[in-house]
């Protein structure tokens, strides 16, 4: 819009001296519209990130912009407009074999930037083809230096050698790589359901070395335990009393005393563990709370060992119901 309008002001200017000089007609207006089109023509711009290289007559004449610039029509040409911002180049290399000779088809990003705009002109035909294709060739040639582990685990590494190789290839075309980025690794079906299940049967076996590692250290604390019991037998009572007590608190449980145990226990010390659960004595003798049902309700009968019910302990071999509170 600014080159027409500065066109359609000169060639107005330009045909109005010439008539007020007493031109002909038909001179004023070829030289009107001469003096518009030369005028337009003259006139160029480029935004604020690009770059023009300017020819005049096939040879090299530098660079323009950003903004308005002006040229000689016929001798002058605008040969590129050069974008200096970053782009991105989307590459991959397909069916490439790594070095242990396994297919893989590997998708990557290449960031970029065009620092010298006069190298990127003169010296390279086109230069964002010329970056695609120096991509794939790079990707293909790390490719077959690494195996399939690393390309999966190391993409990173990968990714940081294809830019050193882009740097390398690209200097004198005045493009510098920002960075290069693997985004995919595609491995054949066959090989990918291969390397789960193989995936799966370490981690069984990485929990069965966790398993019996546990129960290694569980057997070790129980022989711990064990000499702590037998060098004292009154831990011993009390862990049983402990143990009879968390028995029966439970509502609707029933406790099965082996007589050995029966015979290491006083009746003093039961009564106390039966009071804390929840057993009144009455008339001398233990007897379960008014709510505890009677005559076998919420009890089973048992002829091994001994049995609690209401308070009272069963002699050993007697069969008897017992029931909680």
């Amino acid at each position: 819009m600014a080159a027409l309008a500065a066109g359609v002001i000169g060639g107005a200017g330009l045909a109005g001296a010439l008539y007020l000089a007493g031109a002909p007609f038909p001179l004023v207006v070829i030289a009107g519209v001469g003096a518009w089109m030369i005028l337009t023509a003259a006139i160029k711009y480029t935004d604020q990130w690009e770059k023009a290289v300017l020819m005049r007559l096939g040879r090299y004449r530098g660079l323009r912009g950003p903004g308005y610039f002006g040229i000689v029509p016929i001798l002058d040409r605008v040969a590129y407009v050069i974008d200096q911002r970053i782009r991105t180049t989307a590459f991959g290399a397909e069916s490439c074999l790594t070095r242990d000779t396994v297919p893989v088809n590997v998708d990557a990003i290449a960031f970029w930037i065009v620092r010298d705009a006069e190298r990127a002109a003169l010296e390279v035909q086109d230069y964002d083809e010329a970056v695609i294709l120096s991509a794939q060739t790079a990707l293909r040639d790390a490719i077959g230096k690494h195996d399939l582990a690393e390309l999966i685990q190391s993409r990173v590494e990968l990714g940081h050698g294809l830019k050193v190789a882009l740097e390398e290839k690209m200097r004198n075309w005045g493009i510098q790589v920002q960075s290069v980025e693997i985004r995919d690794v595609i491995i054949p079906a066959a090989l990918e359901d291969a390397m789960s299940r193989q995936a799966q049967a370490e981690r069984e076996r990485q929990a069965r070395i966790i398993l019996g590692t546990a129960e290694t250290e569980i057997a070790h604390k129980f022989v711990e335990a064990a000499d702590a019991y037998r060098d004292h037998p009154a831990a011993m009572n009390l862990r049983a009393m402990n143990m009879l007590y968390e028995s029966i608190v439970k509502r609707g449980s029933l406790m099965v005393v082996p007589s050995g145990l029966a015979d290491s226990l006083n009746v003093p010390s039961l009564m106390g563990v039966m009071g804390a659960a929840g057993f009144v004595p009455r008339d001398g003798v233990s007897a379960p709370l008014p709510e505890a049902g009677e005559g076998g309700e919420g009890g089973e009968e048992t002829e091994a060992g001994n049995a609690v019910k209401g308070g009272e302990l069963a002699e050993p071999g007697r069969t008897v119901k017992a029931t909680a509170p």
